[in-house]
C-alpha cells in the first residue's frame, strides 16, 4: 500500500533523530544519509498501519542497517590509505543532534567518535543509544534482539573503554577557546617551545588525507615531535599552496561541539583541525583534510556568516 502524506510526514519528523543516530554510529555524514534513505525505503515497503510504535520500528531498522555498515566498514578501513578519522561536522549542523546534556555533547565530540572506533558494532550501538539518546536498556534490548541484562553489560563495557581513552579532566568551553587561540599563535610563531608548553607530554597528531591529499601516514607521538610537525604544517610553502589550491584563510570555529581550526580556500573547506583539550593541555590534534569528508562542511560553511579569518597561510 502506498504511503499516505501522513506516513511521509511521520518519517520526515523522525529524520533528524535518525540522521543523528546514524552519524554517531558511522562517523560519516554521507553514510548516515544513505542509511536513513534506506530506512525510508523499508518504511515505504512496510505495512505501516500494522506498526504500533513507528519510532521504535524506525530506530530498529536504522540501527541494524548501521551495524551491517559498520561490519563492512571495518574491512574497508583495513585498505584505507593512511589514518582514518571521522567526518567532522561544523557548528550548527543539525546532524549533530541533541546537545542538552554533557553526555549528549560528549558522544558527538571528535575525540569520542574516534575512540568509538575501538568498540565492537554492538558496543557502539548500545553506547550511542543509551548515552546520546537516553534509550532505556529494555528498548535497546528490543532494538538489538538481546536481553536487557546483556544491554546493561555491553553498555558498561563500552563506557569503560571510552572513559579509559579519556582519562584526563575536561575544561569548560571558554577556557578551551583561549587555549586554541594560544595554540594558533604558537603554531604560527615559527618556534617549537611555545607549542611544547601547550601540549601534553604524550600528545599525538593524526591526519586523514584518504590518499587524496598529502597527510602523514603514521601518528606523530610526543610533545616535541608534534610541535615540530605543527610548526612545519603552518609554515608557508609553494608546494602546500599548490596542494591546497591556493592561499588558505584560517578561522577559529566549532566542530562536533568543540573549538576547532577551519582552513578555507575560495569558499571550500580544505581542512578541519579538531583539538582534544584537557586540563593538562592539548592531548591530540586530529586534522581532517580528505576532500571527500569535507563536502558537507563546505556546504555548511557557505550557509553561515563566518566573518573575517584570523590569518592566511600557505
Amino acid at each position: 500500500m502506498p504511503l499516505t502524506a501522513s506516513d511521509v510526514d511521520r518519517f520526515e519528523a523522525a529524520r533528524p533523530r535518525l540522521e543523528a543516530i546514524a552519524y554517531r554510529l558511522l562517523g560519516s555524514a554521507a553514510e548516515a544519509e544513505d542509511v536513513v534513505q534506506e530506512t525510508f525505503l523499508r518504511w515505504q515497503a512496510a505495512d505501516v498501519e500494522r506498526i504500533e510504535v513507528p519510532e521504535a520500528w524506525l530506530t530498529k531498522v536504522l540501527t541494524n542497517l548501521c551495524l551491517n555498515q559498520l561490519t563492512s566498514a571495518r574491512a574497508r578501513r583495513e585498505t584505507y590509505v593512511g589514518q582514518w578519522l571521522p567526518e567532522p561536522l561544523l557548528g550548527g549542523d543539525p546532524m549533530l543532534g541533541p546537545a542538552d546534556t554533557v553526555e549528549q555533547r560528549e558522544s558527538v565530540s571528535y575525540a569520542v567518535l574516534t575512540l568509538m572506533e575501538r568498540l565492537s558494532p554492538n558496543e557502539r550501538a548500545v553506547y550511542v543509544l543509551r548515552e546520546a539518546f537516553d534509550y532505556a536498556h529494555r528498548e535497546i534490548a528490543e532494538i538489538l534482539d538481546i536481553t536487557e541484562a546483556g544491554s546493561q553489560q555491553i553498555y558498561h563495557r563500552a563506557k569503560k573503554h571510552v572513559a579509559d581513552g579519556r582519562a584526563r579532566a575536561r575544561i569548560d568551553e571558554a577556557a578551551a577557546r583561549r587555549i586554541v587561540e594560544e595554540f594558533l599563535a604558537a603554531a604560527t610563531s615559527g618556534q617549537v617551545e611555545p607549542l611544547v608548553r601547550l601540549l601534553t607530554a604524550d600528545a599525538v597528531a593524526v591526519g586523514d588525507g584518504g590518499g587524496k591529499v598529502p597527510a602523514r601516514a603514521k601518528v606523530v607521538e610526543g610533545a616535541m615531535a608534534v610541535a615540530r610537525f605543527l610548526r612545519g604544517l603552518f609554515k608557508p610553502g609553494t608546494a602546500k599552496r599548490a596542494a591546497a589550491g591556493g592561499t588558505a584563510d584560517v578561522y577559529l570555529w566549532a566542530a562536533n561541539g568543540e573549538p576547532a581550526v577551519v582552513a578555507v580556500v575560495d569558499g571550500r573547506v580544505v581542512g578541519v583541525m579538531c583539538l582534544e583539550i584537557t586540563a593538562e593541555g592539548v592531548a591530540a590534534v586530529r586534522n581532517q583534510v580528505n576532500p571527500d569528508k569535507l563536502e558537507r562542511a563546505t556546504a555548511q560553511w557557505a550557509a553561515v556568516d563566518h566573518g573575517e579569518p584570523l590569518f592566511s597561510v600557505f
